[in-house]
């Protein structure tokens, strides 16, 4: 059974935040694998939809036997058992999961797309993979995190907690 590395981005900006961020790492610590890193918790400027409360984020590197679709299938669940409910693309969440790399996979399916599509866009997602991987290169656009962030024109607040 060979196990695969895969960054996910975890977002919460609805009750507490916090907890929901815990809960959804033991969930996924249970049902897809082990984690091997994460970052640290940062507040950010709600994206896309903006006037929202402020959302806690981390990235954590997760160690799983699943395949992409599998791994997916598993976290859309995790979010669902969250409270989660998707009635507004970019609207308020409790829990938000998204996979951003699967070792250095290129694909695309009915539910998932890998790399994420819109990684290069977001300092909130940049942050953190920087503070984890700054050398991990892009398989799409064959660059580093660094300087994806660096050329990010992303300006939204990302504060680092404690």
């Amino acid at each position: 059974m060979s196990l695969h590395k895969v960054f996910i981005l975890l977002g919460s900006n609805q009750g507490q935040r916090k907890q929901f961020l815990n809960k959804a790492i033991r969930l996924m610590e249970e049902r897809c694998g082990s984690i091997a890193n994460e970052s640290s918790i940062y507040e950010t400027a709600a994206w896309g939809q903006t006037k929202q409360a402020a959302f806690l984020n981390k990235v954590i590197v997760l160690q799983t036997p699943l395949s992409a679709d599998e791994l997916m299938k598993t976290l859309l669940q995790i979010e669902q058992e969250l409270g989660r409910i998707r009635t507004e693309k970019y609207g308020p969440r409790t829990i938000d999961l998204d996979i951003l790399f699967y070792d250095e996979l290129i694909y695309h399916s009915a539910i998932v797309t890998l790399p994420h599509p819109a990684i290069q866009d977001r300092r909130f997602v940049l942050i953190p993979l920087a503070e984890l991987s700054p050398r991990k290169v892009h398989p799409v656009y064959k660059k580093t995190i660094t300087t994806l962030l660096k050329e990010c024109a992303d300006q939204l607040a990302v504060t680092k907690l404690d």
